[in-house]
């Protein structure tokens, strides 16, 4: 995952200026002599006070009290990055990065977000690390990417904390670790992420990192389920219905496959064809398993159309039909399905080219 980190809303307090500049500027807007708050914060920002250019570049950013206007935010933002602010620093590398108030120029974002992230500013080190890792403004990187990503994720960025995790994971950018790929994927989940939680769900049921636990494998993949990952709540229905590492239970696998289903999963939806089509967990319903096998055909799941072919072509639990059977079988066959039954036998056409 790396998507950048956009700027975040500045707060102020006078307390951070010189109290003496601070009460003057105040004084001198309030009786009216400065007409608006950026003529205010435009006194103290011409005389190199930080925290004023800072001010003025969010008041042209938002256009607040004054018409919106990029290029004269940039403008500010880079007053104050030039004296070394890296929340500043880190606005002109954003604004860089996206083209607001000036070109686009990748190398210049570059420039700035390193300058930020030598300063510790959080969402500047992720930044750096997306365009080290992608190659953006310059030559991939996956071992400096990984660095960054890692000095970012110690100061509890939570998709920074992913990213460490993945790349332990797989080996990219740093040695493959997967007990630490584990402890990061941890941080990142603690925090809510939904990526980590379900990759916690793999390396629990695997065993990989971490001793192998299917509760605890259940309990990673739930909470990715409940925040709407599809592909947890498959595997939650796949756990159930295989008994793996838990108490098999067809109605559970059913109820979480359906989960899935619901998101256009095409694994479930085949597994959902095949139970109600059995009657595993449920009472046999061959319309019920038509729909859902065709639902995965429509998603091209070769398996699916190879199985309404068979369906069509035995009548089971369907009027008998040659022509759909044979009509699914070639979709099939289309879709590449080189199989034979779900038994696993391969089944030899008649003298109207339908497997028998």
């Amino acid at each position: 995952m790396n998507w950048k980190k956009g700027a975040i809303g500045l707060l102020f307090a006078l307390a951070s200026m010189g109290v003496a500049h601070a009460d003057v500027g105040r004084n001198t807007y309030d009786r009216g002599d400065i007409k608006s708050p950026s003529d205010y914060w435009r006194s103290l920002a011409n005389k190199g006070n930080v925290t004023a250019q800072m001010k003025l570049g969010q008041i042209y950013e938002e256009g607040d009290g004054v018409e919106k206007n990029l290029t004269q935010a940039l403008k500010w933002y880079r007053k104050a990055a030039e004296q070394g602010n890296a929340e500043a620093q880190f606005n002109v590398g954003t604004m860089y990065d996206q083209g607001e108030g000036t070109a686009v120029d990748k190398e210049q974002a570059l420039v700035w977000y390193k300058k930020a992230a030598t300063q510790g500013h959080a969402n500047a080190q992720y930044n750096l690390a997306v365009m080290y890792d992608t190659g953006e403004g310059i030559a991939e990187n996956k071992a400096e990417a990984f660095v960054w990503y890692r000095k970012s994720a110690e100061q509890g960025d939570v998709d920074a904390q992913y990213n460490v995790g993945v790349m332990y994971d797989q080996g990219d950018g740093t040695t493959k670790d997967k007990s630490q790929a584990v402890d990061w994927y941890l941080k990142a989940a603690d925090q809510g992420k939904v990526e980590a939680q379900y990759n916690l769900g793999i390396m629990y049921r695997d065993g990989e990192g971490v001793a192998k636990n299917g509760t605890e494998a259940l309990s990673w993949f739930r909470k990715a389920a409940e925040q709407g990952d599809a592909d947890a709540q498959y595997n939650i229905g796949a756990m159930y219905a295989d008994g793996d590492g838990i108490s098999q239970d067809d109605k559970q696998a059913i109820a979480w496959f359906l989960k899935a289903a619901g998101q256009n999963d095409v694994e479930a939806e085949y597994n959902l064809g095949v139970m109600f089509r059995d009657g595993e967990g449920i009472a046999k319903n061959p319309d019920q398993a038509v729909y859902w096998f065709e639902r995965a055909a429509g998603h091209r799941y070769a398996d699916a159309a190879y199985n309404l072919g068979i369906m069509y072509r035995d009548g089971d639990g369907v009027s008998a039909d040659p022509n759909k059977a044979l009509e699914w079988l070639r979709k099939a066959k289309s879709l590449g399905y080189k199989g034979g039954t779900d038994d696993g036998d391969d089944a030899a056409p008649d003298a109207n080219g339908i497997p028998i």
